[in-house]
């Protein structure tokens, strides 16, 4: 089971990647790239990494590609209406849902026929979210604040070259 689940998103990923490169539209060509990103992260749910398919899907699918059709609409200002009949909403909507529904239908006759595989106890707690957050708060605690406080210096600077007004040079204070 776990091969033909890993064939199917071995060739989504192909296709959405080939997609997201032959295609015209920008706005297709994020979308297709978001769907790579999910099939990636199902690849990484095969290998019993829950925590990493996790990150994928919030951090990549989810907070870097918003900021990717952010700048997509942005450039694309007088394009805005063509764009919108374009692209339905419902069309991907109605994807994701089939997609969901197939994968669940999937599954129960997986579990109902006993083709899901056994987890082994030694794999109950590696790749976890508890495991990880177990590592990371006690051997890797000062590179974790690091980056964290590197992280809240980058955010403040951005909002200051944001807020940064020019005066005219005739301008006095």
């Amino acid at each position: 089971m776990e091969t033909y689940l890993f064939v199917v998103l071995a060739v989504l990923a192909i296709a959405s990647a080939l997609g997201m490169i032959l295609s015209k539209s920008t706005v297709t060509s994020a979308l297709m790239l978001v769907i790579n990103l999910v099939t990636l992260s199902g690849v990484y749910l095969l290998l019993q990494a829950q925590f990493l398919a996790l990150i994928q899907i919030l951090v990549y699918a989810g907070a870097i590609m918003v900021l990717f059709l952010f700048v997509i609409m942005l450039l694309n200002v007088d394009k805005e209406e063509t764009l919108f009949e374009k692209f339905r909403m419902k069309y991907l909507l109605a994807f994701l849902l089939g997609t969901v529904i197939l994968a669940q239908i999937l599954y129960t006759i997986g579990g109902a026929a006993d083709l899901l595989p056994e987890i082994s106890p030694d794999m109950l707690f590696a790749g976890t979210v508890e495991a990880i957050g177990d590592v990371l708060y006690t051997e890797f605690l000062f590179a974790f604040e690091m980056t964290a406080i590197l992280l809240t210096a980058a955010v403040v600077g951005a909002i200051m070259l944001a807020q940064f007004k020019v005066k005219d040079r005739g301008e006095t204070e």
